[in-house]
């Protein structure tokens, strides 16, 4: 079986991929200092809790965000399992032609998000991640990643509204009732949801003016769910896109050998 990591600064999220379908997937906590060891017993674990065993995978792929945990995963995979896994960086087969001036500044994660989306439509689209932070990627017609626009994430702002104000409460992010608030509560909900929601309709829509005004629109990340059913603007969501990604990249390189 396949496994898929995505190794984020928030979360890392696993899926097994049986050749099918996912089997099983996961999202933990990042641990920046956690060791090859602690993160193999770790993964032990969640998947016997699922019913397989670590020695059941025989291909790994890993995206990676934070650049000292790609060691660490490696050293796990040929440890414990004797693999070499597939790293996505420089060099890796995606079948995306990067276009921005500077390809190594890519984050794994945007660059599997993009050959997801590319290949569901296989035309232009526009990825939107609500994660940690809000990307925006713009793949072309010919399967090119153009650029990318990145926002603060929702809770990273409303994390730093609170903190930064004496007064103002940390809040349940969730839509208010209204746009004109008339508690502290609504009223702080009401800028972060429908005021990021300006944000995200207006990236969009600038966007497509340099893209293409028939670029599809699909909507990955765990916030996404928040922001969704509040626009008509984003016509798909995935919330495996990632996975799907890093799963596409592997099958690629494996077959590309």
């Amino acid at each position: 079986m396949l496994l898929c990591i995505d190794i984020g600064n928030t979360n890392l999220v696993f899926g097994v991929w049986d050749g099918k379908s996912w089997r099983a997937r996961y999202r933990v906590r990042t641990v920046h200092d956690k060791m090859a060891d602690e993160y193999a017993m770790m993964l032990k674990n969640l998947l016997h809790e699922s019913g397989f065993e670590l020695k059941t995978v025989t291909r790994a792929v890993v995206g990676s965000g934070v650049p000292q945990l790609k060691n660490v995963f490696q050293e796990l995979f040929e440890r414990y399992l004797e693999i070499v896994p597939l790293i996505l960086g420089p060099g890796v087969k995606t079948g995306l032609s990067i276009r921005i001036d500077n390809p190594s500044e890519l984050g794994a994660d945007l660059v599997a998000d993009a050959v997801a989306a590319y290949e569901r439509f296989k035309s232009s689209c526009i990825v939107v991640d609500f994660g940690t932070a809000t990307t925006f990627s713009a793949i072309s017609e010919k399967g090119e990643f153009m650029g990318v626009a990145i926002a603060p994430g929702i809770e990273v702002a409303a994390e730093a509204l609170s903190s930064h104000a004496a007064q103002l409460p940390e809040v349940n992010l969730a839509p208010p009732p209204v746009a004109i608030g008339t508690n502290t509560l609504h009223s702080m909900q009401s800028g972060l949801i429908f005021g990021f929601l300006g944000l995200v309709e207006r990236l969009i829509c600038c966007i497509r003016e340099e893209l293409d005004e028939n670029a599809e629109v699909i909507a990955t990340g765990g916030f996404s769910k928040i922001f969704v059913p509040l626009t008509g603007m984003i016509g798909y969501v995935d919330p495996d896109l990632t996975l799907n990604g890093l799963r596409i990249i592997s099958d690629r390189n494996m077959h590309a050998k």
